[in-house]
């Protein structure tokens, strides 16, 4: 079994095991003409059931046989251009090859003596992101699993600054579109059940800064502290953007610490034409990024930052046997000590090769294509009258649903949006989400992929428009 272990001696084998491995993926990605192939649940769970993982194969071509049938074959493909679905972009070649580097080496994160130039290539992300958002010199952060993660941190901290016991009296303020994130935040942060105060959104879904004002009045009057605002640059729902600056002064004047969850938004970092729809995000405490959704980076790959990298200490622990606090008056570097994390991937080095091949302009030029696609994709909507589409996009995500044109009750064109959704991914043909919008049931494109063009967007529709109305006939003649 020794083999099987990667090292000076196996390299061989690891080049020829990896080489078919990526040929089979390559040929895959070549031969696949639609995001999903409709398997079922139902289909697909007794093959993957009747796998024994105690009779292994002992053979990497029957093994990479094996994934083709319970894996590869039926996965759902982010890099087709139909796949319009949730927050899941198309990855980047540069990015695919750091990741093959970093799995191999398998760095770990947490200290220097794990990872050695792994830490100061973080860092150094850190550092240019923190540029690119505007947080100034005495801004850090730290690399983190996703946005939740991020969030999670940044109200850790927030929470921690307010220097305050009496946990009960702790408010975090949010928009009504917000991520679920800051709900189980306060949860995980032992807050009370009214922590999260929830703030109404206008006509564009953008937190309504008059709103916010009075709850955070009202939060003083009534001797509350108001420990946090999360703005959000880029709404999971509606790709909204708050208004940041106005959000901004409300922090100042109340003393809240401002938190700007960008982990759709932070895209427009590297935009060349829609930077201008997040200023004002150079004012936060903290800011989530999330390279993974508009960065065209693998999953994982996100981060935390702070204006002020004093503040990560609220998630420093020395151990002895990792940490020591002595390591920090000689001056080594270990990520861990502003990590909630302790075991981390080198994540960073995927970005890193993505900057050092393609440089930013290229990552925001690709960001910029979906967010024109976006745009257009909304003037087809609104003059199509098979639909009604809920706001324009300032980033590349569209919210819509089916309306027929013969009078149908709410509930029955929920009824036909919902079955024409579940259609589609039982066809394989496309993959769009769905959400609510006014106890109403809507469906989603969320834009990633510069591939994906205006009549991919023209043709989905028209397989929406034909399965609602394939299941408004089927009902009407129920009825009869």
């Amino acid at each position: 079994m020794r083999s099987h272990l990667l090292n000076d001696t196996t390299t061989e084998h690891y080049r020829r095991s990896v080489t078919e491995g990526v040929e089979r993926v390559a040929a895959k990605l070549a031969a696949t003409d639609r995001p999903f192939t409709g398997v079922t649940v139902d289909d697909l769970a007794p093959r993957i059931d009747a796998i024994d993982l105690d009779r292994p194969l002992h053979d990497t071509t029957a093994v990479l046989d094996e994934l083709e049938d319970v894996y590869l074959r039926d996965a759902v493909y982010f890099h087709h251009p139909r796949y319009l679905a949730h927050l899941n972009c198309p990855v980047v070649i540069p990015a695919v090859l750091g990741e093959a580097v970093l799995s191999a080496v398998n760095s770990s994160l947490d200290t220097w003596d794990q990872s050695a130039g792994g830490t100061l290539i973080e860092r150094k992300l850190i550092d240019w992101t923190a540029a690119r958002i505007g947080l100034g010199p005495a801004a850090d952060g730290v690399f983190t699993s996703g946005g939740t993660q991020s969030n999670l941190q940044a109200l850790l901290l927030a929470r921690e600054e307010t220097k305050s016991e009496e946990l009960t009296k702790l408010r975090v303020f949010a928009s009504e579109v917000s991520h679920f994130s800051v709900q189980k935040s306060a949860k995980l942060l032992g807050l009370g059940p009214d922590a999260v105060v929830v703030v109404p959104v206008d006509h564009d879904k953008r937190m309504q800064t008059v709103a916010l004002a009075h709850e955070l009045e009202r939060c003083a009057e009534a001797g509350l502290i108001p420990m946090a605002v999360v703005a959000t640059a880029g709404t999971t729902d509606f790709g909204s953007i708050d208004p940041l600056p106005e959000i901004a002064g409300l922090c100042e004047q109340y003393g809240a610490w401002m938190h700007v969850d960008a982990a759709y938004g932070c895209g427009l970092l590297a935009s060349l034409k829609y930077r201008h729809r997040i200023d004002g995000i150079e004012r936060a405490d903290s800011v989530t990024v999330d390279y993974h959704k508009s960065f065209f980076q693998p999953v994982s790959s996100s981060a935390v930052l702070v204006r002020d990298a004093a503040t990560l200490r609220h998630a420093t622990y020395h151990a002895e046997y990792l940490n020591p606090r002595r390591m920090v008056t000689e001056r080594i570097p270990n990520q861990v000590d502003k990590s909630l994390q302790t075991t981390r991937r080198f994540d960073a080095l995927k970005l890193w090769m993505t900057l050092r091949v393609m440089g930013a302009d290229g990552i925001g030029a690709l960001f910029d294509e979906v967010c024109d696609l976006a745009a257009e994709g909304w003037k087809l909507l609104a003059a199509d009258p098979r639909f009604d589409v809920v706001v324009e996009p300032s980033l590349s995500t569209l919210v819509f649903r089916y309306v027929p044109a013969a009078v149908t009750g709410p509930a029955e064109i929920d009824r036909a949006n919902l079955h024409a959704r579940k259609a589609l991914f039982a066809s394989g043909d496309a993959v769009v989400a769905s959400t609510k919008v006014a106890g109403r049931h809507y469906l989603k494109f969320t834009l990633l992929n510069p591939e994906t063009t205006t009549a991919d967007i023209t043709a989905v529709l028209d397989l929406i428009a034909g399965h609602a109305e394939q299941y408004l006939g089927e009902s009407l003649d129920r009825a009869c």
